[in-house]
């Protein structure tokens, strides 16, 4: 797994604007109202062989998760996984139509037919792949814990003290299989996490490194810090999620593989992660 320590680009951190005043990760509060965008820009730069897609793809994604996929000042749905999955369906000739989600209705909704593939930050994991199918990854990022500066808090001290994460994510699971004396709280944001963090009422925060890292260069979390190494979980690499058997997992694939071979996938990691981007191995 590559080491993102390292600073993100300037892109990245232009979000603090969105962030620091409402004290979240998202410029969104991720309620049930979703929001439609139309995929027509971010050119591929070439024609994926085989066959193509005409008809309308409905995307999943889930809207507070800078840099991956946020609502930015003006209302509009935006970051890494907006940008790649544009430049994956104009690769594929699609026409592509992304709805912001819930996260835990993102493979209800999947199974169900609402829409026809999910991209946001998913991780690809054996609970997961029982249910759905997943494309070949498009991104690997570990978990980091955060805390306050000089709390003390190590990852050898959770016992006893209160924890927060995401629910329903790799960090949750690793929570609750490493630390189970922790008091875990379990959250439907991770925004909402940061918040009851900065409020005290959380000692710590066990994050998806990329969204970690994004978080602690706003003004929000100007007095915490990340505790300890990048963690990785053996769950580290992420996939577009599609429902099991679709033939949508291989038309994507083409698509993510003609994208790097022709730069697009490096620009756009670029321009969010700069050289310290993790790109999965081929």
């Amino acid at each position: 797994m590559t080491n993102l320590s390292g600073v993100l680009s300037h892109k990245a951190f232009t979000l603090t604007a969105c962030l620091a005043g409402l004290v979240l990760v998202g410029c969104n509060n991720s309620q049930n109202t979703a929001t439609d965008t139309t995929s027509t820009d971010t050119p591929a730069g070439g024609d994926t062989q085989g066959e193509v897609i005409g008809d309308v793809i409905k995307v999943a994604t889930e809207s507070s998760y800078p840099p991956f996929s946020y609502i930015d000042a003006s209302g509009k749905e935006v970051g890494f996984e907006i940008d790649l999955i544009n430049a994956l369906c104009t690769e594929m000739k699609a026409t592509c139509e992304i709805r912001s989600q819930d996260w835990d209705a993102l493979i209800p909704g999947l199974k169900s037919k609402k829409f026809d593939v999910a991209i946001a930050g998913m991780s690809i994991t054996p609970e997961r792949l029982e249910v759905v199918d997943f494309t070949n990854p498009y991104f690997e990022a570990g978990i980091i814990l955060i805390s306050k500066v000089g709390s003390g808090i190590t990852l050898d001290n959770l016992d006893g003290k209160a924890v927060g994460a995401q629910r329903s994510t790799v960090s949750s699971q690793y929570l609750a299989d490493k630390y189970p004396k922790a008091d875990i709280q379990l959250y439907d944001t991770q925004e909402n996490g940061f918040i009851d963090m900065t409020n005290g009422r959380l000692h710590a925060m066990l994050v998806d490194q990329i969204i970690g890292i994004n978080w602690l260069g706003t003004e929000a979390a100007s007095d915490y810090e990340q505790v300890g190494e990048i963690i990785s979980t053996g769950n580290d690499s992420m996939g577009i999620a599609v429902r099991k058997g679709d033939p949508l997992k291989g038309k994507f694939d083409m698509a993510l593989d003609a994208i790097r071979a022709n730069g697009t996938y490096d620009r756009i990691n670029n321009e969010y992660f700069g050289e310290a981007g993790a790109v999965p191995t081929q």
